[in-house]
């Protein structure tokens, strides 16, 4: 492929978002139905794709549930009654038998097991095996994007999960299929025994990777026994490389002290460091290509997220900095022959780039602009315990209630499998980011970064 050409179809594609959000929004919405798709009518093949996959989906979102719960009950082999009901419907008219062995065959790809088998597959045939798990609500910065600037109210210490709670939860998804964990929060090494649920998460039989969110306040001198303690990945959050701005975004000081913990942590051979930096319109765009430029020399991945709405962070869409535009002002700054675009694993959120011959790599997280559901493997374990099974979802369920109730290893993946199953397809549920903005979630603070 030639050089620049696969940048320059992002940009072609991308091109006619660089419009403001907020009048996008606005012509979308006055718009006529017919002017916003001139190509509906009955007959047309992309109708018939929309209607096929909205069949799908509502049949896997009801029926489906409730084959599981009859599958579960009498402990059947996967659907093959239902198979054999529908080869031997003789009677029925062809057309119905055929659908019903086309709905069967569906049915027996999206779920090869009972459900008691398969707790962490969802109606739409996503596995779920990434795990992250807030280890503390508390947090040593006060960032704009994550809280208000009066705080949060905290849970109860009682609240939270013990240390052994967690590890039994980890325990349990890694046995049901899960391969990744990462620890967040709030800012998880501010919990004392933070470094020791490393160690022995690190040590569950089938865990590939074990990672950690945190703002690299505490980090430097954690370092060595974070390794040590099988930890194989460190995401640092640092949104500007102005000290007075980091300040006036965190209400804190101590961006010195991250920037010496990035550098400390690829000294350290942390196999994966990378940098989250959430870019705001007015507040630090201007400094993307800073971040890009970092990547010539540190062999680090630079992730810049775009601005999302969640409880009580004042979220606005004259803050939000799309994808298109990051990328744009990239190009703009080095060219387009020198910013070469990565092939993405199908589970990434990042869509990745590099600047030739550069020792690290960037990307964008495009949770708004462009959502990545369709490939999402993520589950949340809040740290009062609650199983999340979107960031933007309202919905949550308590493990923790039902742990200290009693509950048997067995019962909690029934309420994580049922949690899982009722994961709607994109967004938590929402339209959009209007919609999401307009929604009571919690704090982010308050579910894990």
């Amino acid at each position: 492929m030639p050089r620049g050409a696969g940048v320059r179809a992002v940009l072609a594609a991308a091109a006619a978002t660089r419009r403001p959000v907020a009048a996008a929004a606005a012509t979308a919405r006055s718009a006529p139905a017919a002017a916003a798709a001139p190509w509906r009518s009955r007959g047309h093949p992309a109708v018939v794709a929309a209607a096929r996959a909205h069949v799908v989906r509502s049949f896997a979102s009801s029926r489906l549930e409730a084959l599981r719960g009859r599958l579960a009950e009498d402990g059947a082999a996967p659907l093959a009654t239902f198979r054999a009901a529908a080869e031997g419907a003789s009677s029925a008219p062809s057309s119905t038998t055929l659908a019903q062995r086309e709905m069967a065959a569906r049915l027996d790809a999206m779920l090869p097991t009972v459900r008691a088998a398969k707790p962490l597959t969802d109606s739409f045939g996503r596995e779920h095996t990434y795990l992250r798990i807030s280890l503390t609500e508390r947090c040593n910065l006060r960032c704009r994007y994550c809280m208000p600037a009066e705080g949060v109210t905290l849970s109860e210490a009682s609240h939270l999960l013990t240390s052994e709670e967690i590890v039994r939860l980890a325990a349990l998804f890694v046995q049901a299929g899960v391969t990744k964990i990462r620890l967040t929060g709030g800012e998880p090494l501010v919990r004392r025994d933070a470094i020791d649920i490393c160690a022995q998460l690190a040590a569950l039989p089938g865990l590939q990777g074990l990672g950690i969110t945190t703002n690299g306040l505490v980090l430097s001198r954690r370092l060595p026994r974070l390794r040590a303690a099988g930890v194989t990945g460190l995401n640092i959050s640092l949104d500007t490389l102005d000290a007075k701005k980091f300040a006036a975004l965190t209400r804190r000081q101590g961006f010195e002290r991250v920037l010496k913990s990035i550098d400390d942590a690829v000294a350290e051979g942390i196999p994966s460091v990378k940098v989250n930096v959430v870019v705001m319109k007015g507040v630090n765009e201007e400094e993307v290509g800073d971040f890009v430029e970092m990547t010539r020399t540190k062999p680090v991945d630079v992730r810049f997220i775009e601005y999302m709405p969640f409880g009580e962070n004042a979220w606005t869409d004259a803050r939000f900095y799309s994808y298109a535009d990051m990328l744009h002002d990239v190009v703009d700054r080095f060219s387009v022959d020198e910013v070469e675009r990565l092939t993405d694993d199908a589970h990434d959120t990042s869509k990745g780039y590099r600047l030739r011959g550069a020792a690290g790599r960037f990307g964008f997280i495009t949770s708004m602009s462009e959502h990545f559901c369709g490939g999402c493997n993520r589950l949340r374990l809040t740290a009062d315990g609650h199983i999340k099974v979107c960031l933007f979802g309202t919905e949550e369920v308590s493990l923790r209630d039902a742990m200290r109730a009693g509950a048997s290893d067995a019962q909690l993946l029934d309420i994580v499998g049922a949690a899982v199953g009722k994961k709607h397809f994109k967004l938590g549920g929402n339209a959009d980011m209007y919609e999401i903005a307009s929604g009571d979630n919690r704090p982010m603070i308050l579910i894990g970064g």
